[in-house]
C-alpha cells in the first residue's frame, strides 16, 4: 500500500492509498459522508486479491484529505475534486462511490462519462428523501464521533440541499452512459422511495442489485455480500483479459483500440468548382514519403464535401494547434458557415489556408485509393509552412488533449 496525493479543486489536497499491481484494472473508492477511506478496508483486501488496483480516496474534509478552512464543502467543490483525481490517473477506473460520493460520483460523471471511468458502481446513494428523514439522517452524521481513522469535519454535510441534489441527479442519470450498477440494501428505504425507482429507469446501462438482510449501510452491514456482487460485475465488465477484435466482432471495439493511438488533428480544405471554399475535421493523416514529397488523409465516404474533395486537383492540409479547437468542432458539424467564422486565407495554389494553424500543407491530387467506408486521399506537397513555437492539438480516445512535459 502507498499513500498519494491528488491536486483537488481549488488548491485541495487529497489524499488516497494505492494497492495492487499497477498493471491490473483500476478501481477508484469513493466513500460517504461521515466516513473515511478506512470504511472500504475489507473491499479493498478482496479487490487486490481478484487482481485489481485501488485508489481508496479520502474526501475533503475528511481522513488525510484538507480540511478547508474556508468551510468550501458544496456540492460542486468535491464535484471539482473527483474530476481533478480523474483527470491525474493514468488508466480510467471503475469509480465505486457510497451515499455522498455516490451523489459526487454521478454529478462528476455527467460529462464525459465514457472518457473519465470504465464503469460506476453506486452504494446506498439516496435519490431523495422526505424532510423528516433527511433531517434525521443529517443529526445522526453530526453526532458521529469523529476520531482515529474516522476523523471528518462536521461542516462536510452542513449546507446540503437534498431536494436540490434530487434534482441534479435526475438531470445527470441519462448522461452516465457507462456501465453502471447500483447497490441497496434489500430492507432499506433508499430503494423504494420514488425518486430512487425514476433515476434507475433513467440511467442508460445500469443494472440495480439489492443485498438481503442490508438496510442502509450495506458496505458495512453485508460487505461479503456486497463484494461479491462488485466483483461478478467487474468480470462481467471490466474483465481482466484485454478487449480484443476478431473479423466480425462488435466494430465499436476496434474503434474504441484505434482511439488508443494518439494523433493530432487536421482540417482538410479545397474548392469546388464554383471557387466555394469547403472543409472538414480529420486525424486521419500521415506522411507516406520525403522523396517524392507525399502525404495522405482517409476521408469518410458519407462526408458532404466528400465528393469534392475526390476530384479536386489541390487541396490542404491544416494541422492545429491548440486555440485551434473550435474550428475542429466547427468543421466536424453540420449546418454552418464554416469559413465565415474562421479566419483564412488563398494558398499559392488557391487553396483555403487557416490562418494560425501549427503547419500548412499545400498539395497536389497524386492518387486516390478506395479504403472500405473511406478513401485515401494521397497528395504530392507543394508547399509547407509551418510555426514552431506553437503546440498541437491532440486527439486520444475521443477527447482532445494537449502535451503536458514533465
Amino acid at each position: 500500500m502507498t499513500l498519494v496525493r491528488f491536486q483537488g479543486f481549488g488548491a485541495t489536497s487529497l489524499e488516497a492509498e494505492v494497492s495492487g499491481d499497477e498493471h491490473d484494472p483500476a478501481i477508484l473508492l469513493v466513500h460517504g459522508a461521515g466516513q473515511t477511506r478506512a470504511v472500504w478496508s475489507v473491499v479493498v483486501e478482496g479487490l487486490v486479491q481478484a487482481g485489481r488496483r485501488v485508489i481508496n480516496l479520502d474526501l475533503r474534509g475528511h481522513g488525510g484529505s484538507d480540511w478547508p478552512e474556508s468551510g468550501a464543502y458544496d456540492l460542486d467543490a468535491h464535484v471539482g475534486d473527483l474530476r481533478a483525481v480523474l483527470a491525474q490517473l493514468g488508466s480510467r477506473p471503475v469509480v465505486v462511490a457510497a451515499t455522498l460520493g455516490g451523489w459526487i460520483a454521478a454529478l462528476a460523471l455527467e460529462t464525459d462519462a465514457a472518457n473519465l471511468a470504465a464503469g460506476l458502481v453506486l452504494v446506498d446513494m439516496p435519490v431523495g428523501a422526505d424532510p423528516e428523514t433527511a433531517k434525521r439522517i443529517g443529526e445522526r452524521l453530526r453526532q458521529q464521533p469523529s476520531q482515529g481513522d474516522a476523523r471528518w469535519d462536521p461542516r462536510a454535510v452542513a449546507h446540503l440541499d437534498i431536494e436540490v441534489v434530487r434534482q441534479r441527479l435526475l438531470r445527470a442519470a441519462p448522461a452516465l452512459v457507462l456501465p453502471t450498477q447500483v447497490v441497496r440494501g434489500g430492507i432499506g428505504w433508499v430503494g423504494q422511495a420514488a425518486s430512487s425507482i425514476e433515476f434507475d429507469a433513467l440511467l442508460p446501462n445500469a443494472e440495480v442489485v439489492e443485498v438481503e438482510d442490508a438496510d442502509l449501510l450495506v458496505v458495512t452491514d453485508r460487505t461479503e455480500a456486497f463484494l461479491g456482487r462488485l466483483l461478478d460485475f467487474l468480470e462481467r465488465k471490466q474483465p481482466r483479459s484485454a478487449a480484443e477484435f476478431r473479423a466480425g466482432s462488435d466494430a465499436r471495439t476496434l474503434r474504441d483500440a484505434m482511439g488508443c493511438f494518439a494523433t493530432g488533428v487536421t482540417i482538410v480544405t479545397a474548392c469546388d468548382a464554383q471557387g466555394t471554399p469547403i472543409g472538414l475535421t480529420a486525424n486521419s493523416f500521415t506522411s507516406v514519403s520525403l522523396d517524392p514529397p507525399l502525404l495522405l488523409v482517409c476521408i469518410a465516404n458519407t462526408a458532404g464535401t466528400a465528393p469534392i474533395l475526390r476530384e479536386a486537383s489541390h487541396f490542404g492540409v491544416n494541422v492545429l494547434q491548440t486555440s485551434q479547437q473550435p474550428a475542429s468542432n466547427r468543421f466536424a458539424g453540420k449546418g454552418e458557415d464554416r469559413f465565415a467564422a474562421t479566419p483564412w486565407t488563398p494558398g499559392e495554389t488557391g487553396v483555403p489556408l487557416l490562418d494560425g494553424s501549427l503547419v500548412s500543407f499545400e498539395c497536389r491530387r497524386h492518387a486516390v485509393h478506395d479504403g472500405g467506408d473511406h478513401f485515401i486521399l494521397v497528395g504530392k506537397v507543394v508547399r509547407a509552412a509551418f510555426e514552431p513555437r506553437r503546440d498541437p492539438l491532440l486527439y486520444f480516445r475521443g477527447k482532445y488533449r494537449r502535451l503536458h512535459f514533465t
